[in-house]
């Protein structure tokens, strides 16, 4: 039984380098020399596509190379689960994370790498006034604990980024840095990130995010008009701000998706043909008539008027004229005439032919939507279904003024300058789906949570959020600490539950079938002493030999860690077992049984196998926890029995 050592991977978050480095082995070995890489052998094996020259294009800053490195260091650090705060713990597949985003960051990387369909972040702008998060490269979590107050040290490392320091840019740009890094590899191959700025910092974020993303992978801008001039301006009046995306790989992205959103009221408008054809029990001219009358009254912003027809099946539909579009007279084979079913008589051709070649109208005939007259003289149109044509290329313009002031009015909670949610829901809509992951490492006052929760609300799916936000202080003149917030945490925590709320009001039905809840954990320090650097003296580690798990930590606590570390989802399902007087956690149905009891014998061994033979998992990895056996001898034979069945990966910690 190998005990889990601070050396060992499984002590600490991803080593990015040394997965690149085997990565690296892998596609070129013969490079590598006891060890190494012999750097000319590298050269050579890659021949013209090594650039030589002194001067070339590049994106450098003040404490580049720093960052580059910040993002490659593995965290130490662990999630503790915070279940008396949470919703729905135990059924939720949702999370919300307190802590620094680049110390959670690290930590996910094992268990959600490559698992994020969706990263949509709303960072600070760098307008002078927001904060910056300030880094210590040397040790960020400690730094992190400083800044929270869980260590007594004087001072906070957040602070504002004034315009009149000389590294303006380039400590925005080493916040941003490491974590978008970070962010690229939980995305999935076809996934997308999506990033709020505004004009002070938009130049910088693209050349960014052309070299962490490639400029290959730049899906576009969207230009959200505020329709809300700032009035402070000195030059021209931005009244604008913009939406950027990037794809992980564009060519995935676009071949297992479509980058369209649904149009506005079509849903609605299918849902009213329906419940009307349900009323009459079939599609007749009273069905026609109430439904046309319907569609007048409403106030559509876009085309969905047209829409006003249902056919025999009860689909909804527009006529769309099917005339050659061009200036030049058709191709013989877009003359040919329609024959009308009924008279069986040619339709007129149009004076330029058809919109389509004689081929694609036979499909539209076969497919019944071609619509003629009551005889061949009227000239046939094409049906265009509603069901079909549900979505719309996303615009690169958006206009959505005002804000969400009245709706966090009604859900009691005060925010400074938080994403609107209906701008949120336009931008996630077109990406993720059903059982999606959407990542937001700025959370602020969870915004995208809100509208993940209000999109499946709307269309029945089952998207999934991850919110991470560090527990800033509110400063106590601001209206939200008068109202008893005195963490940014608790307003985005409130935020989540009381729009929980409203949904089960204004949808009750639907709600019974949604997840509502979220999970909190929060960053701090390992719970095991050896995987800390922290004990510098040799009387602490011969004290922390005998019993290494930190004071006041849980069996919960040390659970999640290890989950983190193995590299498992943190909503996977977890069930307890008593074997033998010990408590077993199997999680994932048998996929990790964890046993942190104290006092271990081979009973226990003998009914953790009979548990794996039960739930039969594809592969079975058990934890104990070092101290809890009662002897050497006892450890050994607890090994012995688990080899007779089958189960190779034992570890201790």
């Amino acid at each position: 039984m190998n005990k889990i050592d601070h050396n060992d991977p499984l002590s600490k978050s991803a080593d990015i380098v040394s997965e690149n480095i085997q990565q690296l082995q892998q596609l070129f070995p013969e490079v590598f020399k006891e060890g190494k890489i012999d750097w000319q052998e590298l050269q050579a094996t890659l021949g013209d596509h090594i650039d030589a020259e002194n001067e070339r294009f590049s994106f450098s800053w003040n404490g580049k190379s720093n960052a580059r490195k910040e993002a490659q260091k593995p965290s130490t650090g662990t999630l503790r689960p915070a279940p008396e705060e949470s919703v729905d713990w135990e059924n939720t597949q949702n999370l919300y994370i307190e802590g620094d985003n680049l110390e959670v960051l690290k930590l996910l990387q094992k268990s959600y790498h490559q698992k994020v369909k969706m990263i949509y972040i709303d960072p600070p702008y760098n307008t002078g006034k927001d904060f910056v998060y300030k880094d210590n490269y040397k040790d960020n979590l400690s730094n992190y604990l400083e800044l929270t107050g869980q260590k007594d040290e004087d001072g906070r490392k957040l602070s504002t980024n004034s315009d009149a320091s000389g590294r303006y840019h380039s400590n925005w740009l080493n916040m941003m840095y490491p974590r978008l890094k970070l962010a690229r590899n939980l995305l999935t191959d076809d996934g997308v990130i999506s990033i709020h700025i505004d004009e002070h910092e938009y130049s910088n974020l693209e050349k960014l995010l052309n070299e962490i993303f490639g400029e290959e992978n730049n899906l576009g801008t969207i230009i959200w008009d505020k329709r809300n001039p700032k009035g402070d301006a000195k030059g021209i009046a931005y009244q604008h701000e913009q939406i950027i995306f990037f794809a992980k790989n564009r060519e995935n992205f676009l071949t297992n998706n479509e980058f369209k959103r649904p149009k506005e009221n079509a849903l609605a408008i299918i849902q009213k043909a329906e419940k009307l054809i349900k009323k009459e029990g079939v599609v007749n001219d009273s069905v026609r008539k109430q439904f046309k009358d319907w569609i007048k009254t409403q106030d559509f912003s876009g085309g969905e008027k047209a829409y006003s027809f249902i056919d025999d099946e009860g689909d909804v539909y527009r006529p769309v004229s099917m005339t050659w579009p061009n200036k030049k007279q058709s191709p013989e084979d877009y003359n040919i005439p329609l024959i009308h079913p009924v008279t069986k008589k040619p339709c007129p051709v149009p004076d330029k032919g058809w919109r389509n070649p004689s081929k694609t109208m036979e499909r539209l005939l076969s497919e019944d939507l071609i619509l003629f007259g009551k005889d061949e003289g009227t000239q046939p149109n094409r049906k265009y279904l509603l069901k079909e044509n549900m979505n719309e290329n996303v615009s690169s313009l958006m206009y959505f003024g005002g804000s969400d002031d009245d709706l966090l009015k009604d859900l009691d909670v005060v925010f400074d300058t938080p994403k609107v949610v209906d701008v949120a829901k336009k931008i996630i809509i077109p990406i993720a789906k059903n059982d999606d992951i959407i990542l937001d490492f700025f959370a602020g006052s969870s915004t995208t949570a809100h509208a993940v929760m209000e999109l499946n609300a709307d269309d029945n799916q089952q998207r999934k959020y991850v919110m991470v936000q560090l527990p800033e202080p509110v400063e106590k003149n601001h209206d939200a600490y008068k109202k008893g917030f005195k963490f940014i945490t608790e307003i985005s925590k409130k935020r989540i539950v009381n729009a929980s709320k409203k949904i089960t009001e204004e949808h009750p039905e639907k709600a019974k079938d949604l997840d509502l809840g979220f999970k909190v954990f929060k960053l701090d320090s390992s719970n095991i002493k050896a995987w800390s650097p922290e004990a510098e003296n040799l009387e602490q580690n011969l004290l922390d030999a005998v019993e290494n798990i930190k004071e006041g930590r849980s069996e919960s606590d040390l659970l999640f860690e290890i989950l983190l570390k193995y590299g498992l989802d943190l909503t996977l399902p977890i069930t307890e077992h008593e074997i033998a007087g010990a408590k077993v956690f199997n999680v994932g149905a048998g996929a990790l049984l964890v046993c942190l009891a104290d006092n271990i014998t081979v009973a226990v061994a003998e009914g953790i196998a009979e548990l794996k033979k039960e739930l039969n998992p594809e592969i079975c990895r058990v934890v104990f926890k070092d101290n809890g056996f009662k002897d050497s001898a006892e450890k050994t034979n607890v090994m012995q029995k688990l080899k007779q069945h089958n189960i190779e990966e034992v570890r201790s910690i």
